[in-house]
């Protein structure tokens, strides 16, 4: 895949935040019961193209943790010491 292909696609894709927070507002709409069939639908589909974005999204970003992980295998991982305050 090239980075302008990679750039376009990301333009095209709302950010993660985003879409969790209008997959949130059509769960609550969904909810109420007060759309008609066809809004709900239309409604439900969105909800759908949103989870699938955001699935995908948490895959890539599960992928890039492990790369970086299995980058140094043999490096220990350090403890972080604790917040002074």
């Amino acid at each position: 895949m090239s980075k302008a292909n990679h750039t376009s696609e990301t333009e095209q894709m709302p950010a993660f935040e985003t879409s969790l927070k209008e997959l949130e507002q059509i769960v609550i709409r969904l909810e109420s019961g007060d759309l008609p069939l066809e809004d709900a639908l239309n409604e439900f589909e969105r909800g759908i193209q949103l989870a699938r974005q955001g699935q995908k999204t948490l895959q890539q970003a599960e992928q890039r943790v492990q790369i970086l992980l299995n980058h140094d295998a043999q490096s220990p991982l350090d403890e972080f010491p604790p917040n002074a305050e």
